[in-house]
């Protein structure tokens, strides 16, 4: 049965920036995290199967998250909230994306722009923002764009217009944009600096378009948030670029959670290929081949691995915070990008060993289970994780540091 703070939210079909905040339950502690998270992965398991089919997006699941306290896990102390490991953020994640991975990954973004605000906001925007996201509210993100050079360039564009800002381009990966109260914009001004920009997706010349159609992640709403000359008032922009200049933990904060959503894949996929090969209904001679028991040993140790390098990268992490250099960065940053690699390992071959040991009849489409390989393949290629490799690789046979962007 689910906790009042859960249990007390209205359903709805419908975005839940159309709606005022509704009352948000306060985590305390690691522990009640945890707790909560479990509690709700049950809430979701049953008919994730069933949405990702139809491609049918949780705006009730993600109002019932959201509301659980869990989405201000990271937000300080100073300022009223839980402030959390991030060791637990990720296991929070990896516990709600082992139930849905696409409603683990929604809220990716929301706590990558809380650590942008960290990094670079004022004092006064700082309370602001934390207070709303205490009260519920949720950050959605426009940030990467196509048909641009690379991945760090935009033609989104921000100009001061007498005592405001205007912002004009396209977006698309905006995953959490179309559950989202607010949506931070990332856009360079005259100066080509790139700054944050906050709106609200009901803003005058705010469009978000639900046309995403990757064969993963269906249910992420991860598509198009178009501006058409939004005005923005100046104590809703911050800067952005500012957070990679210096030393700051936006980065590893933001990678860890996608290392976090992959992990929880490979354990639904590890998870329902053990209640696959014991089915009742499944010859045992499968269970007893011992070439296939060995795999799935493999598989285990994989997975157990995955999950230790992810914990040490959270409390790497967690010390980055409290000493906040270009060493203790670094080091994060590299112990991050070990923890993708291995979540991104295991992830795709536990969804390929899922159909090797569970033969021709798992593929049935009644199973769906081919969304664990679906959402493992389109998740993993969020960045290259060839780049984790060689980050590794110079930090510890060239000693050089990692470069600092939001992909590390």
């Amino acid at each position: 049965m689910l906790s009042p703070a859960i249990s007390s939210q209205v359903a709805s079909d419908q975005p839940g920036a159309s709606r005022a905040l509704l009352h948000a339950g306060r985590v305390q502690d690691d522990q009640e995290a945890l707790a909560i998270a479990h509690e709700l992965a049950a809430h979701f398991r049953p008919e994730a199967s069933l949405r990702d089919a139809r491609r049918q997006l949780p705006f009730a699941e993600i109002e019932k998250y959201s509301a659980s306290g869990l989405w201000a896990l990271t937000v300080p102390k100073e300022y009223g909230g839980p402030a959390v490991s991030i060791a637990t953020l990720a296991e929070v994640t990896a516990i709600i994306s082992e139930a849905d991975s696409s409603i683990g990954q929604i809220p990716q973004n929301h706590y990558y722009m809380l650590e942008v605000v960290r990094a670079n906001g004022t004092a006064e925007q700082k309370q602001q923002i934390y207070e709303l996201v205490l009260s519920g509210a949720r950050l959605g993100n426009a940030l990467s764009e196509v048909g641009t050079k690379t991945v760090g360039h935009y033609n989104t564009r921000i100009y001061r217009q007498a005592d405001h800002f205007i912002v004009s381009g396209r977006k698309y990966y905006s995953t959490g944009a179309l559950f989202a109260h607010y949506i931070p914009i990332v856009a360079r001004d005259e100066t080509d600096d790139l700054l944050l920009a906050i709106v609200r997706p009901d803003d005058s010349g705010v469009q978000v378009i639900d046309d995403w159609e990757s064969f993963g992640q269906r249910t992420t709403g991860s598509g198009s948030t178009v501006l058409d000359n939004v005005s923005v008032q100046p104590e809703w922009v911050l800067p952005y670029e500012q957070a990679f200049r210096v030393p700051t933990a936006v980065g590893p904060i933001g990678q860890i959670i996608h290392a976090a959503v992959d992990l929880g894949i490979a354990r639904a996929a590890i998870s329902e290929l053990r209640n696959f090969l014991r089915s009742v209904r499944r010859d045992q001679s499968v269970t007893a081949d011992p070439l296939a028991v060995s795999i799935y040993g493999d598989l285990v140790v994989q997975l157990h691995a995955a999950e230790a390098l992810l914990e040490r990268a959270g409390h790497i992490v967690d010390f980055l915070l409290a000493d906040t250099c270009e060493s203790t960065l670094a080091l994060a940053s590299v112990a991050v990008a070990e923890a993708k690699a291995a979540t991104t390992q295991i992830a795709l071959f536990s969804a390929n060993q899922l159909f090797e040991l569970g033969g021709l009849d798992s593929t049935t489409e009644v199973l769906n289970l081919n969304r664990h390989w679906r959402n493992a393949r389109a998740h993993t290629l969020h960045d290259p994780v060839r780049w984790k490799y060689m980050a590794v690789g110079n930090y510890y046979l060239n000693e050089l540091y990692p470069p600092r962007h939001g992909a590390l």
